[in-house]
């Protein structure tokens, strides 16, 4: 088992606000927006940093009025910063299967989320006692499998589901399965911590 870690890939504030930037520059030219010339140089020198080529896995959330508008992203670290977070805001806009596609108008009213992974790392654990004392709410992003079922929560979602037994729950009916399906001890679970960056 690789041992936990509580720090993804360590980005500095303005590295974080750079993705995000990102975010938005990819959205707004998906859309047919015009980037101004010298919005996109700006961009383009700040990413030129080296840190941005790590490859990383990302997530992508988009919200309106603090309700959630999409969220797409991508566990393993199979793609860089900067093409990550391109797809996943393109995916979290328009390919959440659980919202209808952005569209121009909202862009405008969107607030954008970047969340940089660090690598899941299996938890160990023997009954669902054990596992509820291992989890770090707040912290740990959760990975659930069984067989063909898998989901995940990032560390963010503890802010609405602050009790764990809660979040276990719902993340086992994200996954398809009962909601108490965790209790029985045979899942897969996964860990993970994120570092984000999101619009004022």
């Amino acid at each position: 088992m690789q041992p936990r870690t509580d720090t993804p890939p360590p980005l500095t504030p303005l590295q974080g606000m750079a993705l995000v930037a990102l975010a938005r520059q990819t959205l707004a030219r998906h859309l047919g927006r015009t980037i101004p010339s010298t919005a996109v140089q700006d961009l383009e020198t700040r990413l030129a940093d080296p840190a941005f080529q790590a490859r990383c896995g990302t997530f992508v959330t988009l919200k309106i009025n603090h309700q959630l508008r999409g969220c797409i992203g991508s566990l393993s670290a199979n793609a860089t910063l900067v093409a990550g977070v391109k797809d996943n805001a393109i995916n979290a806009a328009f390919h959440d299967p659980r919202f209808s596609p952005l569209t121009p108008t909202e862009l405008d009213a969107v607030h954008i989320e970047v969340s940089v992974l660090s690598e899941p790392a299996a938890l160990t654990y023997t009954d669902a006692d054990d596992l509820l004392s291992k989890l770090k709410p707040g912290i740990d992003g959760v990975i659930l499998k069984k067989g063909y079922a898998s989901a995940t929560f990032l560390p963010q979602v503890w802010e609405q589901l602050p009790r764990s037994e809660a979040f276990l729950s719902h993340l086992s009916m994200k996954a398809g399965l009962p909601a108490d399906r965790w209790r029985q001890g045979d899942l897969t679970v996964l860990v993970y911590q994120v570092h984000y960056f999101q619009e004022a």
